[in-house]
């Protein structure tokens, strides 16, 4: 009933930029919280960066002052822009929305098929 559709993955050099989006689309009410998360080969999938409602951020200590978190609440879309992108950043990265459907008022929690994002040094 709701789905998420990531872009904006690739390749790119050390010290370089992306920008991650994420569209969600479907029987929303509403969107609580969006964010995204990633996972790097043998590693645990791990918070990078998360925004509710109501623009309140949480970052990963490691990304800190290199990532900005962004929502279009009237496009239910995320943005995640990353610069001075490290090697160690090289992982797939997952969107993930929490909020309420318009059909049944139930709870939803769901993510994105992924976008792998490699930093070469």
């Amino acid at each position: 009933q709701v789905q998420l559709v990531e872009s904006g993955g690739g390749l790119v050099q050390a010290g370089g930029s992306l920008r991650l989006s994420c569209a969600a689309s479907g029987s929303i009410f509403r969107i609580n919280a969006m964010g995204w998360y990633r996972q790097a080969p043998g590693k645990q999938r791990e918070l990078v960066a998360s925004m509710s409602s109501v623009s309140s951020t949480i970052y990963a200590d490691s990304v800190k002052g290199r990532f900005i978190i962004s929502r279009d609440n009237a496009k239910n879309t995320v943005y995640l822009q990353m610069n001075s992108l490290k090697p160690e950043d090289t992982a797939v990265y997952y969107c993930n929305a929490a909020g309420v459907l318009t059909t049944t008022f139930n709870a939803f929690n769901i993510w994105g098929q992924g976008t792998l994002v490699t930093v070469s040094s």
